[in-house]
C-alpha cells in the first residue's frame, strides 16, 4: 500500500478495468518505450508492478529508459489487451510528464536481463540490478519472510533482544573479523561469528526463551551456498528445556515456513538419523535424502581381493540401476572422480546374475555372494567402488552418490527433504592424532564424566543439524551449563583452566552463580532463503551481497584507508 501524495496517487500495478475513466497520477521508471507515429507508449514500472502510459506528440517531451517520471491523465480501456501483465487490460492517457529524474547514461546492462550478465558488473551497478522484478520479489519475499518468523516466535513467548556486534574474539571455528580499538592501544574487538555466548547469558540472567535475526561474521572463503563474509541466521535458545522442545518448535516453525513460502513444493515429513548411521549409510553428515542411494562398506568382503586398487584400503559401494547407459556414462564418472583427486571408480554390472565389464574377473565366486546378501542387486544393476584411506573414501563416496542421482534423475528438484543429524561424536582426532571437538565445544555430553574421561572417542553430544536437501540448515545443542564439567571437557581436548578462564570469562564465571539448564539452536536464514526460490547461489538472495572473492564492487570495499586513520588505532602496515 502506498502513501497517496502529490507524486502518485495509485502505484503501477494495481489498476483494473473497474478503473476506467478515473484520473490518476502514477510515478516510476521507464521500462521500456515504442513510439508509433506521433504516439509515445511508454510501460512504467515501480516496486509494485508496471502500466502502460500513452504519451500524445503535444507535450513535446523526450524519454529515455529508466528515467524517473510522474505521470497525470485518466485511465482508458485498452483496445489490444496484454494478458501477461496484470493491468493489461487498461493504460493511462497522459495529460502531463513531470521528469523527476533523469538518466543520461547508457545502461551497463537491461535490466530485464541482468541475471544473464557478469556477477561483478552486475553487483558493481546494484542498485540497477535490484531494480530488476525477480530481484524486487526477493527483497519483497526476504521480508515477509523475516516478519513470519518475527510474528511466529514472538506467538511462543520469546523475548527478542539484540546481542553485541563488537564483541571479544573466541574460537568458533572460523576466522574472526577483527575490529582495532582507539582507546586500547594494541587490541581488538572482534565481529561476533554467532550470538553463541550472550544467549547461553541470557538464559543465566533469567531470561525464558529468546530471539533474534542475528547478523554473523565469518572470513571464510565463498561457496555457492555460503556467504564470504556475514550472513543472518535465526537464533533461538530456551531456558528449562530439552533437545525435543527445540525440535518441537523448530519443526512448527518450518512446517508454517514452507507451507506458505514453498508454493506447492512437496514437504517430507523430519526424518532422524544418528551421525553413525548418516556416515555409514551416506558417507555424509549432511545427506540429500531425495536421493535413494546408499553406500554400503564392502572392505571385509574384498580383504583378500586379487585387485590392486584394493588391496589395504576402504572400499565402498554403490549399487544402482543405469539403464541403458553406454562406456561413455562410466567414464565420464570415472573423470567426475579424478578430477576431485580420487584414482579412480571401479564397477561391475549385472547380467543375468552374472557379473560383467569393469573388474567382474577380479570378483571371486564368494565375493559375489557376500555382494548379493548385502546389496540384494537385481538384473540390470551396476555395482561401483570407490577405495582409499578411510576419510578420502568417505569423500570420493559422497561424491559418486550425489553424482549418480543427477546423471541418472533420481532426485525430485522440486521436492524438500528434511532430516535431523544427531548424537554427534563429542570429539574426534585431529591429522596428529590429537583429541579435539568434533563439533561445538560447548554442548552437554550424554555421557558421565567419568565416562567421558575414560572413553573420550565414544561419547555422544547433545548436538544436532537440520539438514534440508543436502544444506546444512540449521546447527543446536543442548548447552553445557555446569562450570566444572566445562572445565574437564576443555582439559580432555588439551586446554587447560586457564584457557576456559581467559578464553570464555563471561560464560564461565556466569554459570559459577548457577545456570539453569538451557538449549537451542541457529539457523542460516540467507540458506533458508536460497532453498525456498531454488537459487543455486546465495549470494541471489542478499541486497547486497559481496562476490566470490569477499570484495563488494559497488563500493570498493575491502579498501585501503588514509595512514592517519591507521595511527589513530595504533596499526602500522607492513610491507611483503
Amino acid at each position: 500500500m502506498i502513501h497517496k501524495n502529490k507524486y502518485r496517487t495509485v502505484d503501477c500495478g494495481s489498476l483494473r478495468i473497474e478503473n476506467v475513466g478515473e484520473e490518476h497520477s502514477l510515478s516510476g521508471f521507464v521500462d521500456t518505450i515504442r513510439k508509433l507515429g506521433g504516439i509515445t507508449f511508454v510501460v512504467l514500472r515501480d516496486f509494485y508492478g508496471k502500466t502502460q502510459a500513452i504519451i500524445p506528440e503535444t507535450l513535446n517531451i523526450e524519454l529515455n529508459k529508466e528515467d524517473v517520471i510522474c505521470i497525470k491523465g485518466k485511465v482508458t480501456e485498452r483496445t489490444s489487451k496484454n494478458p501477461n501483465m496484470e493491468t493489461g487490460e487498461i493504460e493511462i492517457l497522459v495529460e502531463t510528464v513531470e521528469i523527476l529524474g533523469k538518466n543520461d547514461n547508457v545502461l551497463p546492462f537491461e535490466i530485464k536481463n541482468s541475471q544473464e550478465v557478469n556477477e561483478d558488473l552486475r553487483l558493481k551497478h546494484r542498485y540497477l540490478d535490484l531494480r530488476a522484478e525477480y530481484n524486487q520479489k526477493m527483497l519483497k519475499l526476504r521480508s515477509d519472510l523475516m516478519l513470519y518468523v518475527r510474528n511466529f516466535m514472538h506467538g511462543l513467548g520469546f523475548l527478542e533482544v539484540q546481542t553485541p556486534i563488537l564483541t571479544a574474539s573466541s574460537p568458533e571455528g572460523a576466522r574472526d573479523f577483527l575490529v582495532p580499538s582507539r582507546l586500547n592501544p594494541g587490541k581488538f574487538y572482534a565481529l561476533p561469528q554467532a550470538p553463541q555466548q550472550f544467549k547461553q547469558l541470557l538464559m543465566t540472567s533469567g531470561v525464558d526463551k529468546y530471539f533474534q535475526i542475528a547478523p554473523c561474521f565469518r572470513d571464510e572463503d565463498a561457496r555457492a551456498d555460503r556467504s564470504p563474509t556475514e550472513f543472518y541466521q535465526i537464533d533461538m535458545e530456551m531456558a528449562f528445556a530439552t533437545q525435543e522442545d527445540v525440535f518441537q518448535v523448530t519443526e512448527e516453525l518450518y512446517a508454517g515456513i514452507f507451507e506458505k513460502f514453498a508454493g506447492k513444493r512437496p514437504v517430507t515429513p523430519f526424518a532422524r538419523l544418528s551421525y553413525e548411521d548418516a556416515m555409514r549409510d551416506y558417507c555424509s553428515d549432511k545427506p540429500d535424502l531425495r536421493n535413494p542411494l546408499k553406500v554400503y562398506d564392502v572392505t571385509e568382503i574384498f580383504k583378500n581381493s586379487t585387485f590392486n586398487a584394493f588391496n589395504g584400503n576402504v572400499i565402498k559401494a554403490i549399487k544402482v540401476n543405469c539403464g541403458e547407459k553406454g562406456r561413455k556414462f562410466y567414464d565420464s564418472l570415472t573423470e567426475f572422480l579424478k578430477s576431485r583427486e580420487a584414482k579412480g571408480l571401479a564397477y561391475v554390472k549385472v547380467v543375468n546374475g552374472e557379473f560383467e565389464t569393469g573388474i567382474s574377473k577380479f570378483v571371486t565366486s564368494e565375493e559375489k555372494a557376500q555382494l548379493k546378501d548385502l546389496l540384494s542387486f537385481e538384473d540390470n544393476d551396476t555395482i561401483f567402488f570407490v577405495a582409499d584411506e578411510k576419510t578420502r573414501v568417505i569423500k570420493f563416496a559422497d561424491m559418486l552418490r550425489q553424482e549418480l542421482g543427477k546423471k541418472l534423475e533420481l532426485i525430485d528438484e522440486n521436492a524438500f527433504s528434511f532430516v535431523w543429524i544427531v548424537d554427534f561424536p563429542f570429539y574426534e582426532l585431529d591429522d596428529e592424532g590429537k583429541i579435539e571437538f568434533s563439533h561445538n565445544p560447548f554442548s552437554m555430553p550424554q555421557v558421565s564424566l567419568e565416562e567421558l574421561k575414560k572413553n573420550p572417542l565414544d561419547a555422544k553430544a547433545f548436538q544436532y543439524d537440520l539438514v534440508i536437501n543436502g544444506y546444512e540448515c540449521l546447527s543446536g545443542g543442548v548447552r553445557n551449563n555446569r562450570p566444572d564439567l566445562m572445565v574437564e571437557v576443555f582439559k580432555i581436548a588439551g586446554y587447560g583452566k586457564e584457557i576456559v578462564e581467559n578464553k570464555f570469562p563471561a560464560l564461565y564465571n556466569a554459570f559459577s552463580y548457577g545456570a539453569p539448564p538451557h538449549c537451542g539452536m541457529g539457523a542460516g536464514f540467507d540458506r533458508l532463503m536460497m532453498l525456498l526460490t531454488h537459487n543455486d547461489f546465495i549470494r541471489d538472495v542478499i541486497a547486497f551481497p559481496m562476490n566470490k572473492n569477499g570484495c563488494d564492487p559497488l563500493t570498493n570495499a575491502p579498501n585501503s584507508v588514509d595512514e592517519k586513520l591507521l595511527r589513530d588505532v595504533h596499526i602500522q602496515l607492513i610491507k611483503e
